[in-house]
């Protein structure tokens, strides 16, 4: 969108399950860069608007009812605040944090389905969907596993495979299972509405065209959604647990929760708008986190229906194709509302070299950190910036964690700051200087300076956060550098005017840092603001070198950032084992899969093979390429057990193998077999090999 036709804007921030708490993947991937964009936007004195809210419908929350021997009500009502305390306390700016329990949601939620309805937009559909025979219910997405038809994930949801990535629908999966009763489910017959996305590729297309400057991740993602041509997906799902569905003949159901989700967002903005109109708090409003500041005084509509309005969505990379092509074909089908400009979706967060897994408990938790590390949310903020997932996979570390604070934030940012202050106290009682005649090198120092704030707004509002944030580091390295080579504590004795001017230049660095690490590390900024006895600047000031006036007093350095320690790292990760160790102490063994006959066993031929050599596959993390000997051929088998053994420590390795396995092209390799390998709780490989060395090709009965 041009920028010289937006009037405001939206930004929303993907809603999250009120299952559990939050972790650092969840705060790298959403929340953490929408903070950064809106706190921009706000310094630049825009009017924005800043949504989010907690999911409390659909079928994750049920799930961790019956898990956990409550109901989904005390579910959501005990995630709910526990997420909303772990955002505000790390300063995560919303708006509002509502919830789609309320009134306000549902009714919203309702509307809009209805309007849909009235128009003749769905398509209300006979389908066979599964059944539960000893649940006797009907199973939404997430009650049913199995294997996923494109990888062979057997693990794989209804509604999406998580090892690949891949939208699904339950009927694609392969041997289903429900996860109430662990039996196979029935196909039964059930009416539902359905949302014919295929009727909205054309304009779909277009959108999405016209939008080639998004990220590579989400365009090529949406093209290749589209160019797999689009199929009409149900609104409605047989279910107790969510907003009904407002029409004739739909007992028992509710809108299928990546329906009702997005409208969220809508609700949420509705609710700002009425707190504002009422003056009051609604009767939930007391379980909202609202700013009072920022309520809608005008018309909700506003933000959500006018042309002039600039609506960016921040997700994870699971959500596109739902805020890529559903919610837009919704919207397209209402007719009244804005598309999304911007959908800056992340890549995913992994920990330690591993997938962030809430069931194995490996994860970082908001609300632990903070108990960890009391009043340190700006470290983790930073760190997690810096390492953002913005166009691939990355990787949070403790050690990377303990070297940016001590090497970056310590190093740099804090020590700058701390030595123009503190020499200022030293040499004129705290009192900024007057400046006297420029050097070469102050008119190039300040020309940088001016320069800076330009540099980190094209990179704030490209969505590339990582990037901005070395720009504002670098503001904090050229301070540094200025006092290094201008070396005032040795000219203090020889040149005192010249002194002067210095610290007045370093004092007007510092003031300029408060401005720009307000976005990123908006307590540090605090910090900052009081130590310098500075005005809260906005950005229009940022890249000025006389902010501070001569005589302004300042008061005495305080530390911005203390080293940490390796124990209190040590102590981290040794939590991080011990944390999923206890969790898969408690983890039940999976449940046997539907018996077979033994006709079909039989056909399995497994024999004993040597492995011979060994060595990766090119380009991934998993595979590792093996040649065996069978003792009657010598063959190729590609196998996922990279992250477990090194290709040294496995020849001579005696193996199962299971020899008549059709072969499979895996990475342009041929392979011709399967190895069989145990799995623990924790996702540990074993290979299942004979106790004796035995002759190879010999027969496992």
């Amino acid at each position: 969108m041009d920028n010289d036709k937006i009037k405001r804007y939206t930004v929303t921030a993907a809603l999250p399950y009120t299952n559990g708490p939050v972790h650092i993947g969840h705060l790298a991937g959403v929340y953490l860069p929408a903070d950064i964009y809106v706190r921009y936007l706000r310094s630049t004195k825009k009017d924005v608007r800043f949504i989010c809210g907690s999911d409390e419908n659909g079928v994750p929350i049920t799930l961790k009812a019956k898990k956990e021997g409550i109901t989904p009500q005390q579910v959501v009502d005990k995630y709910h605040k526990i997420i909303g305390d772990s955002f505000q306390e790390f300063g995560i700016s919303f708006d509002i944090y509502h919830r789609t329990s309320s009134l306000t949601h549902h009714q919203t939620a309702e509307d809009f389905f209805e309007n849909l309805y009235k128009k003749g937009v769905f398509t209300e559909e006979i389908t066979e969907q599964y059944y539960d025979e000893k649940a006797q219910s009907f199973l939404a997405d997430r009650y049913i596993t199995g294997t996923c038809p494109r990888c062979g994930n057997e693990n794989a949801y209804g509604d999406q495979c998580e090892s690949c990535g891949s939208t699904l629908n339950a009927t694609d999966l392969i041997n289903p299972k429900s996860t109430l009763s662990g039996e196979a489910p029935i196909r039964k017959e059930t009416k539902n509405w359905f949302l014919p996305l295929d009727k909205y590729e054309a304009q779909l297309r277009d959108y999405i065209e016209s939008h080639k400057e998004w990220r590579p991740n989400v365009y090529g993602q949406c093209q290749s959604w589209l160019n797999a041509g689009l199929q009409a997906r149900a609104m409605t799902r047989d279910l107790d647990w969510g907003v009904k569905v407002p029409v004739a003949d739909a007992d028992g159901k509710v809108l299928y929760v990546w329906f009702d989700a997005p409208i969220g967002y809508i609700s949420a903005t509705k609710e700002l708008y009425n707190y504002a109109k009422l003056g009051v708090w609604n009767p939930m409003a007391e379980e909202f986190y609202i700013n009072p500041q920022h309520a809608i005084k005008g018309r909700w509509e506003d933000y959500w229906k006018d042309e002039s309005t600039k609506l960016v969505h921040f997700i994870g990379k699971d959500n596109i194709v739902f805020h890529c092509i559903i919610f837009p074909a919704m919207l397209m089908a209402h007719g009244d509302y804005v598309l999304a400009d911007n959908v800056p979706a992340n890549e995913f967060l992994n920990l330690e070299g591993q997938k962030i897994s809430t069931s194995k408990n490996w994860a970082v938790w908001l609300n632990e950190y903070l108990v960890d590390f009391p009043e340190k949310q700006d470290i983790l903020r930073y760190v997690l910036t810096a390492t953002a997932p913005e166009t691939k996979d990355n990787d949070f570390t403790w050690k990377d964690f303990q070297n940016r604070n001590n090497n970056e934030l310590v190093a740099i940012l804090g020590n700058f700051v701390n030595r123009v202050v503190v020499l200022t106290h030293k040499y004129y009682e705290g009192k900024v200087p007057a400046r006297g005649e420029l050097s070469d090198f102050d008119q190039q120092v300040i020309t940088e300076l001016q320069e800076a704030p330009a540099k980190i707004s094209q990179s704030i509002e490209n969505y590339r956060f990582r990037e901005a944030l070395t720009e504002v580091m670098n503001v904090a390295r050229l301070g540094n550098k200025y006092l290094a080579e201008t070396e005032p504590w040795k000219l203090i004795k020889t040149d005192p005017e010249r002194v002067k001017t210095i610290l007045n230049i370093g004092l007007q660095i510092a003031t300029n840092l408060q401005i720009l690490i307000e976005p990123f590390l908006p307590f540090t900024s605090e910090k900052l603001i009081k130590m310098l006895n500075a005005g809260a600047y906005t950005w229009e000031d940022a890249g000025q070198a006389d902010l501070l006036p001569t005589g302004h007093q300042i008061f005495e350095a305080s530390l911005l950032f203390t080293k940490i320690e390796d124990a209190e790292i040590q102590a981290q990760i040794d939590k991080l084992h011990a944390s999923k160790t206890a969790n898969e102490s408690r983890t039940e063994v999976a449940e046997f899969k539907p018996n077979i006959e033994f006709e079909n066993f039989s056909t399995i031929d497994i024999r004993v093979a040597t492995i011979v050599a060994a060595e990766k596959v090119e380009k991934t993390k998993k595979l590792l390429k093996l040649t065996l000997n069978t003792g009657l051929d010598t063959r190729t088998v590609v196998s996922g057990i990279a992250e477990h053994y090194t290709p040294e420590e496995i020849i001579g390795k005696q193996v199962s193998l299971v020899v008549n396995l059709a072969p499979r092209a895996i990475k342009g390799i041929e392979s011709q077999g399967m190895i069989l390998m145990a799995e623990d709780a924790a996702g540990k490989l074993s290979f299942v090999a004979p106790s004796n060395p035995v002759e190879s090709g010999s027969t496992i009965r």
